[in-house]
């Protein structure tokens, strides 16, 4: 990529106007010499710059000289010479730090995925885009995979699962794409797996919310939830809630009929069962609902210490709306899986709790690509308008989708999806989330997810205590 070019921009110059250094001649400006001497400063990209901007110059004014002085009796030592000032050259570049990659060349591989970018579901839905946007760019720019150029092409399932399903046939018989890619949410990324299925195609995928519904053996999920969240993931709320100032004691479950969404908030109650804690309100309301008034006057009525919300996207937006309306502000409350930066921007989100794979903060920025990842994605979310800009579990799922899928095709050199698919079964992949594993029950692995707090205007890991930061603790009222 650019690396690359500038080194052979370097190196051409070099042969067409220049021969091999005459020590005698010219040693105060020998081109080793200044080669060596940028080594030490290569630590920056401005020092990049300086070393092909010097290099240009030793080349240019060694010219000079020895053309006046030696002519073309070192012609042949200075062929002989290319190779090693190529290699100094390809030397004082590594040591800044930036890896010389190849221009992708050849026929483009394309890989094919659809997203709610319309419909309930599309606010969410816009960071992936995002994500998959930046990993394509990223990847060529590394130079693409089995070097060549890749290109993503995304088609629009309007929040509806059934028409992902058919978007899928087309990407695969229509399009024929190379390779796949999942959809967002749980229904769309089911449609799509049955199609990855009938053509025997990998599927990577990354907000599967129902393991036990991901039946086909090639599908593999970059969402760390484990094989059983119904029970891991509310029990890993109600440890936090536990170990606060003011554990609840009665409860209020109120929840979308979303498929995975309802899955776990029927987990959730049993937890709540089990726990001894006591459940004074259930409600339901469908998928897409807007009308949120009456649910939030039967949370009102009820007096509960805490509220499980089983929202996904804008729902728990819309409660809290309808919350103010009828003043009335819940004492602690959960939200499932809402749209992060909507969430946080809400005034009456206070302290709000939700769960979380991945949070732009150590430990979790120690992750491959996380430091460099959240950078980007930081300045591109802001050039975008995204109200929060910061990586969270929506946009870690999708960066570790593309990882996965990465890992695979360079393991095997091959778009092979049956090789890919044997190879992610029994190796880890190193991801943003950290080492993931796929041998598990619907090929997932640990439940990684945490528990994050809205804090200061930001969310905030606050359970469990070995990955939060700076002491980070969750607050009670």
């Amino acid at each position: 990529m650019k690396t690359q070019k500038l080194i052979d921009q370097s190196g051409h110059a070099d042969m067409d106007q220049s021969v091999h250094a005459d020590q005698s001649v010219h040693p105060e400006k020998s081109v080793h010499a200044e080669l060596v001497e940028a080594l030490p400063k290569a630590s920056t990209s401005s020092a990049r710059t300086d070393f092909v901007a010097r290099t240009d110059f030793v080349a240019r004014t060694d010219f000079v000289a020895r053309t006046d002085f030696v002519g073309r009796t070192v012609l042949l030592d200075r062929i002989r010479d290319i190779g090693r000032r190529a290699a100094i050259g390809a030397i004082a570049l590594a040591a800044t730090g930036f890896a010389i990659a190849q221009q992708p060349a050849g026929q483009p591989i394309r890989i094919g995925s659809t997203l709610a970018l319309t419909g309930p579901l599309s606010a969410t839905a816009q960071i992936h885009k995002l994500v998959g946007e930046i990993y394509i760019e990223q990847l060529n720019k590394r130079g693409g995979l089995l070097g060549r150029p890749v290109e993503w092409v995304v088609k629009d399932d309007q929040s509806k699962a059934d028409l992902a399903r058919t978007l899928y046939e087309q990407l695969v018989t229509a399009d024929k794409v190379d390779l796949l890619m999942g959809p967002y949410a749980t229904g769309a990324i089911l449609s799509a797996m049955g199609v990855a299925q009938r053509y025997n195609k990998v599927l990577v995928h990354h907000t599967l919310g129902i393991p036990s519904l991901a039946k086909y053996d090639m599908q593999f999920p970059a969402w760390s939830i484990g094989s059983d969240p119904a029970t891991t993931v509310p029990n890993t709320l109600f440890d936090a809630l536990a170990a606060s100032p003011k554990p609840p004691k009665t409860v209020a479950v109120v929840t979308s009929k979303f498929p995975s969404i309802q899955f776990m908030s029927a987990g959730a109650r049993e937890v709540i069962k089990k726990r001894g804690l006591t459940e004074v309100l259930f409600l339901e309301w469908d998928f897409g609902n807007r009308d949120f008034g009456p649910i939030a006057n039967r949370v009102k009525d009820a007096k509960p210490d805490f509220v499980w919300v089983g929202a996904i996207g804008l729902e728990g937006n819309l409660l809290l709306d309808a919350m103010k309306k009828i003043d009335y502000s819940p004492p602690q409350h959960f939200y499932l899986y809402p749209s992060p930066g909507p969430l946080l921007a809400s005034p009456d989100a206070k302290n709000a709790l939700s769960a979380t794979i991945f949070e732009a903060q150590p430990p979790f920025t120690s992750n491959l690509g996380a430091a460099e990842f959240v950078k980007i994605y930081s300045e591109r979310a802001a050039k975008a308008g995204f109200t929060d800009t910061s990586v969270e579990t929506q946009a870690a799922a999708s960066y570790t989708a593309w990882q996965i899928l990465e890992a695979g095709v360079v393991a095997t050199k091959s778009l092979d999806d049956k090789a890919i698919g044997t190879w992610l079964k029994t190796n880890k992949v190193d991801t943003l989330q950290g080492k993931l594993r796929f041998d598990g029950t619907g090929n997932f692995g640990d439940d990684l997810m945490r528990i994050k707090q809205i804090q200061g205007g930001k969310w905030v890991v606050v359970w469990p205590k070995e990955v939060t930061a700076g002491g980070a603790k969750l607050i009670a009222p």
